[in-house]
């Protein structure tokens, strides 16, 4: 079930990365750095597709994807389409990640040394997943700073879910 669960949230919450991005008027925003600011929208958001994509895509699906996390950060202007390809892309990660585990790995050791340290999977999955929304967080403010915005995306949406289901009283 977590691995299911896992899915669904990550699922849930690249949908809410692409309404963040479709909701900054101008796709120049999603590159702007306040004061104080180290990552800008397109940085956190190229971060996040490659993190996705190597993980659960490359590292548990096979899916042959190479990483290049120097140029994740150092990337600029790139244009608001191809972020929104990088976002389908780890759609597909994380489907091809978690459409091979089941229940039984999730107490194995995740497949690569992360940080020096042997981490189980099922504790490593649910860090992708507060990794992912951390940032999340983090692109919203971006978005609200930059563009004067004062409305989210609905980005916490239960009801997207995969086990939501209409209350029956």
């Amino acid at each position: 079930m977590l691995v299911q669960s896992v899915a669904a949230i990550l699922e849930r919450e690249l949908r809410a990365l692409q309404r963040e991005l479709e909701a900054y008027p101008d796709e120049r925003e999603l590159w702007r750095l306040p004061p104080g600011v180290a990552n800008s929208a397109g940085t956190l958001t190229l971060h996040l597709t490659g993190n996705l994509q190597h993980y659960l895509g490359a590292v548990l699906g096979a899916t042959g994807y190479v990483r290049d996390r120097p140029a994740e950060f150092a990337a600029r202007d790139v244009p608001r389409v191809k972020l929104l390809r990088e976002i389908e892309a780890a759609r597909a990660a994380v489907r091809a990640g978690t459409a091979r585990l089941r229940e039984e790995d999730l107490k194995a050791d995740f497949p690569e040394v992360l940080g020096g340290a042997r981490i189980q999977l099922g504790e490593y999955l649910v860090h992708l997943v507060s990794h992912f929304s951390y940032h999340l967080g983090q692109i919203d403010y971006h978005r609200r700073v930059v563009t004067g915005q004062n409305r989210g995306v609905d980005a916490v949406r239960p009801t997207e879910l995969s086990t939501a289901r209409a209350a029956v009283e």
